[in-house]
């Protein structure tokens, strides 16, 4: 386990590798989530073994830190990862991000263009304000004394059934909560619109099963490859493993 300070004095972000030969793959994973257990089966697929992995926890999440004194905007995630490629060196690496972590992909793009040559998202959020059937909207609805001290907490624990709480319960409420909030606020510019004007591949997939993306005509007319995975809803890594490693390769 490697690791690199963020944020507040004595705040680290960590993550793991798979050594391999070529640009390294950074798996970024969702809301709640962590990305070992999200990705790990991918990155040892046959078609994607031999390739440098790196799966990292982001800030609140999983084995990173989860200091109270962050706000957890998704431009504070993204410098954060951003961290962790400039001490990795992993300059030019290809991201693959699911939901949130998806987003915080996008933000990193923008930011630091020599950080990043290829974009794959997963289902990943685009725009402020998602339904209210979301994780993050259901989390954002609560205030942060609410979800954190008041119950929300473990309501949305009880919600989200056994797959997605094995992986929340380990994230820090006050981080959950206010990275849901950053994620129903957005970015200005919006993800969308940082995602449109990228000039790296961008490969962007929907669960079959799952709501189909907003103005998606607007995505392939910007050349972003929109794919629709079979029998998969929005954990399409779970749901149809193979073709999401097809989409990686």
């Amino acid at each position: 386990m490697r690791q690199v300070g963020f944020g507040p004095a004595g705040a680290f972000v960590r993550w793991t590798e798979a050594a391999g030969e070529g640009p390294a793959r950074v798996y970024v994973h969702g809301l709640g989530s962590s990305s070992a257990v999200y990705h790990a089966h991918i990155a040892a697929d046959p078609a994607l073994a031999g390739r440098r992995s790196l799966f990292v926890d982001l800030p609140g999440h999983g084995v990173s830190d989860r200091p109270l004194d962050f706000g957890y905007t998704l431009e504070e995630h993204a410098d954060a990862l951003a961290a962790v490629l400039d001490v990795a060196g992993a300059r030019g690496a290809e991201l693959i991000g699911h939901s949130m972590g998806g987003a915080v992909a996008v933000v990193l793009a923008s930011r630091r263009p020599d950080l990043v040559s290829r974009l794959v998202l997963a289902e990943a959020n685009l725009d402020p304000n998602p339904p209210r059937t979301a994780g993050s909207s259901g989390i954002a609805a609560y205030t942060e004394e609410a979800f954190v001290r008041g119950g929300g907490f473990e309501e949305t624990l009880e919600r989200v059934g056994p797959l997605w709480r094995a992986t929340m319960r380990l994230a820090d409420p006050t981080a959950l909560h206010r990275t849901a909030v950053a994620l129903v606020r957005g970015t200005t510019p919006t993800m969308r619109a940082m995602l449109l004007e990228l000039d790296i591949p961008r490969v962007y997939l929907v669960g079959e099963h799952g709501d189909d993306i907003p103005r998606r005509p607007e995505l392939t007319a910007a050349g972003v490859t929109v794919r629709t995975i079979a029998g998969a809803g929005h954990n399409i890594m779970f749901d149809n493993p193979e073709d999401f490693v097809a989409a990686v390769a």
